[in-house]
């Protein structure tokens, strides 16, 4: 089975899930209206069960619709941010263009490091403070049992310094984490389930 291109975490991801909630969207109005039309030749007039079977087949294209809408409102993360970052990134854990949703606001964070219990992020589109969004990642990643020092950096310049020093200093940086991994994750590297549970919460 081949796997996704561009998926959720990677850079390019946003533009490539444009077009695949896009084409989803349309498929799944596609169906109902093709069943209304069918129930329409076959029997004459829209009165009829296939009519019925139309309208409810509209509501997962309705929740398509709401999802493909908040994706094409994100603009995707610069190329020569990604390039810049990737380069000095290294053999670091890393997520891309991910849209975190508080119950204030939503952030775009174009990258995501995890190190240890580092958790540093760059985001290009912060208005003010990071302090709200830096609180959500902590308190999500500490339901799912991970305790982080999360810290987001509007500043380019600024975070791929930070970069730079959590990839020389990586191996000192996860040598005191104690983790004790639950039932079923045993064989997965911690920094990997970290990235897991952080493009789940992710749109």
């Amino acid at each position: 089975m081949s796997k996704k291109k561009n998926p959720k975490g990677s850079y390019g991801y946003v533009k490539a899930e444009r077009k695949r909630r896009l084409l989803l969207t349309l498929l799944l109005f596609a169906i109902p209206l093709l069943i209304f039309f069918s129930g329409l030749i076959y029997n004459g007039t829209r009165n009829n069960i296939l009519t019925v079977v139309a309208i409810l087949g509209c509501l997962p294209a309705c929740k398509s619709t709401v999802g493909m809408i908040m994706i094409w409102m994100v603009k995707p993360m610069k190329e020569e941010d990604y390039r810049a970052i990737s380069s000095r990134a290294g053999e670091l854990t890393m997520a891309y263009e991910l849209l975190f949703t508080t119950y204030e606001k939503n952030t775009f964070v174009d990258a995501l490091a995890i190190c240890g219990n580092q958790l540093v992020g760059y985001s290009s589109r912060l208005e003010k403070g990071s302090r709200e969004i830096e609180k959500h990642l902590a308190n999500m990643m500490r339901n799912e049992g991970f305790a982080l020092q999360v810290k987001i950096i509007p500043k380019l310049d600024v975070y791929l310094e930070r970069l730079a020093f959590l990839e020389e200093n990586q191996e000192a940086l996860r040598a005191g984490v104690r983790y004790s991994p639950k039932e079923g994750e045993e064989g997965i590297p911690r920094e990997e389930l970290i990235r897991g549970h952080l493009l789940a919460i992710a749109l």
